[in-house]
């Protein structure tokens, strides 16, 4: 079974859930059904119900800013899993874009994913003086952005919701 968007009240992106729990919201009248899905259903002995794609809580929950964790894992994911240097898939690390000798920062905006290659190549340099361009350079991606763009769980019905692909950096 696939995943569900869960939207607070007012219509803003609050997380993923399962289906099941999804559906047990629904049913227990404490989201409704926004989207359900055409062609899958969840079926008791007795009775047939769809399968929610995208449901909307009926009360509001209050939840303090929320990012995304800043791991190896979701670095990865942002960079398409490919060296920001060569583009390869292969044999992918990380690298500080600047140095943390010459005062880089384990964070988001200066972390890329890179191959061992490429990172043994820029050593103990910055991209610019070695002469290795970056592909794109490292960014914190949002919450929104994240699920829309980087999960590889986002449903084609969740992106009305999830606002436009353009990346606010």
């Amino acid at each position: 079974m696939g995943k569900v968007l869960v939207l607070n009240q007012d219509y803003s992106a609050l997380s993923v859930c399962t289906v099941p729990k999804a559906f047990l919201l629904v049913y227990m009248n404490k989201a409704e059904m926004l989207a359900e899905s055409p062609n899958d259903f969840l079926r008791t002995v007795s009775s047939e119900y769809p399968s929610p794609i995208v449901i909307r809580l009926n009360h509001y929950i209050n939840l303090p800013y929320r990012g995304v964790v800043m791991s190896r894992h979701n670095i990865f994911k942002r960079d398409g899993n490919r060296c920001q240097y060569c583009g390869t898939h292969d044999h992918l690390t990380l690298d500080h874009v600047i140095p943390k000798s010459k005062g880089g920062k384990t964070s988001w905006d200066n972390l890329a994913t890179a191959c061992k290659r490429c990172n043994s190549r820029k050593g103990d340099h910055t991209p610019e003086e070695v002469d290795m361009p970056l592909r794109q350079r490292p960014f914190r991606p949002s919450f929104l952005m994240f699920i829309r763009d980087f999960s590889g769980l986002a449903d084609e019905t969740w992106l009305p919701y999830l606002g436009s692909k353009e990346r606010s950096r």
